[in-house]
């Protein structure tokens, strides 16, 4: 992968001494374990590196070693910044500000822009620490134990435990060899996929009795209102959307959730058979076929209706 690359990727690496690496807004496991993964390579390759998520990292993957040292704003000036996990630059927030151009993107998203210097952008790939898992010991050195969960999670995750229908006999061989570096999956599977805080639960409640349903769309709404009086501290849905893909015969599934600024982030969720990122980048977002986001500015009603009618005509004319 990507093998015409890997001299110049190497001597920028050897050659920069302070690291940036980022990835988008309200991250998932994906984008905290390529972030992690990466951070960690690289520092144990001697490096000084600065990992920063805008929005920090989500309460289920603090437990992964480094992420207490996952900043929120950048600090100081680098000689190389990495963006891993984002399909344009927007997503990455506000972090990159003054910096320019990156110069690596290294991601899987099918939407992705190519806006770095140098791209590495396969959608093949099930998750972008997919990507990191060749390019680690292709570029840096050998994985260690930390790095190794930090990459399995994105693994993990991004296919919601290996199930999603992108999954390849690729991923999951890179997934026993993450194992017998020393991730340790049954964990990771635990603490990433299976358990939720109460807030977390009492969120799905509020995004449950706001369930509808029309044909094969499946939709709910979460509300700031609801984030607050619950005491949910996240920005996302909780992964809520895959409670709602779940549901049988949901062809596409859809979630609107208010954001403190009063934007509304909209995340679709698809069966096979149908491609939910064109829509998604209609509205200036992005993703894959099956799982795409975007982020609106409007009155939620009106948001709604706007991408509710947008969707069905996927449906329709499937």
């Amino acid at each position: 992968m990507f093998a015409d690359k890997l001299p110049q990727l190497s001597l920028l690496v050897q050659n920069a001494e302070r690291i940036l690496v980022v990835s988008h807004v309200r991250p998932d496991g994906d984008a905290v374990g390529s972030v992690l993964g990466l951070g960690l390579a690289l520092e144990e390759a001697g490096k000084q590196v600065q990992m920063v998520l805008e929005d920090g990292v989500p309460r289920i993957y603090r437990y992964l070693e480094g992420s207490n040292r996952v900043m929120k704003r950048t600090d100081g000036t680098f000689d190389l910044c990495c963006s891993v996990d984002s399909s344009d630059l927007e997503r990455t927030g506000d972090v990159l500000d003054g910096y320019g151009q990156p110069d690596i993107n290294i991601d899987h998203h099918v939407t992705n822009l190519n806006y770095a210097k140098i791209n590495l952008v396969d959608p093949s790939a099930v998750s972008t620490t997919e990507i990191l898992g060749e390019l680690i010991p292709a570029v840096i050195g050998p994985i260690s134990p930390d790095t190794a969960a930090a990459l399995l999670t994105g693994l993990i995750t991004d296919t919601i435990g290996f199930r999603t229908y992108n999954m390849t006999s690729k991923a999951m061989r890179l997934a026993a060899d993450l194992m017998d570096l020393g991730a340790d999956l049954p964990l990771l599977y635990q603490r990433s996929l299976v358990e939720r805080s109460y807030m977390a639960t009492r969120f799905w409640e509020a995004g449950l009795r706001r369930m509808e349903r029309q044909g094969g769309l499946v939709w709910s709404t979460l509300t700031v209102e609801d984030r607050n009086s619950i005491g949910y501290q996240g920005r996302d849905d909780a992964d809520f959307i895959n409670v709602l893909s779940s549901i049988e015969d949901a062809d596409i599934a859809l979630v609107f959730i208010e954001q403190p600024d009063g934007s509304i982030k909209v995340s679709w969720r698809a069966q096979p058979g149908y491609d939910v990122s064109q829509v998604a980048l209609s509205f200036g977002g992005g993703g894959h076929p099956a799982a795409s986001g975007a982020e609106l500015c409007g009155e939620i009603d009106e948001v709604r209706n706007t991408v509710l009618e947008k969707t069905l005509g996927i449906l329709n004319n499937n």
